[in-house]
């Protein structure tokens, strides 16, 4: 069980990938960030020595502070925040805790530049579909809670990441990183490359490339996602909205892979 103000590295990881997450901020000192090489999925870095000026952007939020053992700087941070109006608790454990018990690390070369504000940014083709949706829930959930994604034409997407600073997914064209390779669609490259190739996003991987490639045999549940995704095309006209009701729906899938795939649902029958 946790102490006071703490939270467990087993309970955390239960929230990750949920709407329900807290935000996670890691406040590791730069020498033991520098000999890192990753960082907790949806984590964003702040510098603990500045927490009394930017621990106000956070009131009314449920904060988790992460440092490298769980120690002084996450519980620092933590009481700095709950000072602030947050309701803040320190990882048991920091990030070697995380590490040890085999859970994912994003790779922190992998992670694009941020902007001003701290925001990844992403462009790709407008009405988006199974995969241009599963990648910005991927993102959303695992990555970067704060992404912004843009949707323009096919054919201004790699222009509008030259011009806007934008990172384009799911798209072809030379010297894209994040798309399709082989029979991968990009949501399973986005997997590989953040390092979170756990067997719940791996299954929902191969539904999504599934209903993605036109191989509705990979997965049963392929043909319902393909179902469901072109009805809410047809539901929407406005790209954002589609993207936010697309993202309840992978919730959804995603939180079946996790815990539901041995429950079953039979109409109750009573013979007479």
């Amino acid at each position: 069980m946790s102490s006071f103000n703490t939270i467990s590295v087993e309970k955390l990881a239960r929230l990750i990938g949920t709407p329900k997450c807290p935000t996670l901020i890691d406040v590791c000192a730069d020498e033991d960030f520098s000999t890192n090489p990753g960082i907790l999925p949806c984590a964003i870095r702040r510098p603990y020595g500045a927490v009394s000026e930017w621990a106000h952007e956070y009131v009314g939020q449920s904060v988790v502070t992460i440092c490298q053992k769980g120690h002084k700087l996450s519980h620092g941070a933590a009481a700095w925040l709950r000072h602030a109006g947050a309701s803040a608790d320190a990882l048991e454990g920091g990030v070697l805790a995380w590490a040890q018990a085999g859970l994912p690390m994003v790779p922190k070369a992998k992670l694009p530049s941020r902007d001003s504000r701290g925001r990844t940014l992403w462009v790709t083709r407008s009405r988006p579909k199974i995969d241009r949706i599963a990648c910005p829930w991927l993102i959303r959930r695992f990555v970067d809670p704060n992404a912004v994604f843009l949707f323009v034409p096919p054919s201004e997407v790699q222009a509008v990441g030259e011009r806007f600073g934008t990172t384009p997914f799911d798209i072809e064209g030379e010297g894209v990183f994040w798309s399709h390779r082989g029979e991968l669609c990009t949501f399973d490259v986005m997997i590989e490359e953040f390092g979170l190739e756990t067997e719940p996003l791996k299954r929902l991987a191969t539904i999504v490339r599934g209903a993605d490639t036109a191989r509705l045999d990979l997965a049963p549940e392929a043909s319902g996602l393909l179902a469901a995704s072109l009805g809410l095309s047809r539901i929407f006209t406005d790209d954002l909205a589609q993207l936010d009701a697309g993202l309840l729906l992978y919730d959804a899938f995603y939180r079946w892979c996790r815990d539901a795939t041995d429950e079953t649902h039979n109409w109750p029958s009573k013979k007479a």
